[in-house]
């Protein structure tokens, strides 16, 4: 944890210890969001600082991600920005389902109508520009052995892009293959 900004007392006060209060008093704010599951166990969702920018608004992923968790099919969701042509960034999730959807008689999943269910929940939450361009459901995501989600490998997939950064900090290094194998089809 930080102690202070060298030579800023102030600026150190107002940036970790501003905004963020707990029983009227203030906590330190690390820029890290967490959620507390109902055995008491904390997990480190990623940074609050994340931001997509789509047609000129800047937007919160974790916003997008809170909305995407209320309904209840969804047991885990990462939201990253995805190169789009008009928009700028487009908004692309990654989802776990706590149930996968089953295949219809006519090979139409479930898939989709999960899809329009979730992007009602986000238009009813934050509005129409917070709606998902894509969705992929993926078994699990990538995370590190703390349990932090490695967005910069998500951008990274949703863009097509190599992945070239360190994947040693994974706890599972084959779930890369397998959402870029669920990306690719």
């Amino acid at each position: 944890m930080i102690r202070t900004i060298w030579g800023d007392e102030e600026r150190f006060k107002k940036s970790y210890f501003g905004d963020c209060k707990k029983d009227n008093k203030p906590v330190y704010f690390s820029g890290d969001g967490a959620m507390v599951d109902e055995d008491g166990y904390i997990t480190i969702t990623g940074r609050t600082d994340d931001v997509i920018n789509v047609s000129g608004h800047r937007m919160g992923t974790a916003e997008v991600e809170a909305s995407i968790k209320k309904h209840p099919n969804v047991a885990a969701v990462a939201v990253v920005g995805k190169p789009h042509a008009i928009k700028g960034e487009g908004i692309f999730a990654y989802i776990v389902l706590k149930t996968v959807p089953v295949k219809h008689k006519d090979d139409v999943a479930d898939e989709l109508e999960t899809m329009k269910e979730i992007n009602a929940i986000i238009k009813k939450e934050i509005g129409a520009i917070a709606l998902c361009d894509d969705m992929a459901f993926v078994p699990d995501l990538p995370k590190t052995r703390s349990g932090k989600i490695m967005r910069r490998i998500l951008r990274s997939l949703v863009k097509g892009e190599k992945i070239t950064q360190d994947t040693s900090t994974l706890e599972d290094p084959s779930i890369v293959e397998v959402i870029e194998g669920i990306l690719n089809n």
